[in-house]
């Protein structure tokens, strides 16, 4: 179950008018951080981030499964379900059973991959996979709904990042 505070953090980047991946990227942080707190772990980084995009989908974010052949047919019908719930098309029944059982799974696994260089990984895996086209675009669109204050902050960031690589 996703804390208000981070339902309230979706509801302001929809309104900021960020895209739905954005807004369900409160949810995975929300995720990755109950992971660190120790409340649960997760076999991978990927399934770290497909519990948080889970969890936001349920909660009614207009994110919908993704296409056939970029994914798993498990994964895209789990997903199927998670966005008809948050819509209100489905109304599933509460399976506490399931529920403990799968906490119970949770527990048991690492709380590594919530770490910092296991999240650089699999950003920078996932983005090797993306042309240097699509990354541009997407960062020239994530520019367009900074703001004024947050692309100064942004761009300072870059700086002291490229002074620090350039030695």
């Amino acid at each position: 179950m996703p804390k208000q505070e981070t339902i309230r953090k979706a509801k302001r980047d929809k309104r900021a008018g960020k895209s739905p991946s954005t807004q369900a990227s409160e949810f995975v942080k929300d995720e990755i951080d109950k992971i660190r707190r120790g409340e649960h772990g997760a076999r991978s980084t990927r399934q770290a981030i497909a519990i948080g995009l889970s969890e936001a989908r349920r909660s009614g974010i207009d994110l919908p499964p993704p296409r056939k052949g970029r994914t798993k047919k498990a994964t895209r019908r789990s997903a199927k379900y998670a966005y008809e719930a948050g819509q209100g098309k489905r109304h599933p029944k509460r399976r506490p059973r399931v529920s403990r059982a799968v906490k119970a799974v949770l527990k048991k696994e690492p709380r590594a991959s919530a770490s910092h260089s296991a999240l650089s990984r699999q950003g920078k895996r996932a983005a090797s996979r993306r042309s240097a086209a699509a990354r541009s675009a997407a960062a020239r669109k994530a520019s367009r709904t900074k703001g004024a204050k947050a692309r100064s902050t942004a761009a300072k960031k870059a700086a002291r990042t490229r002074a620090r690589h350039r030695r």
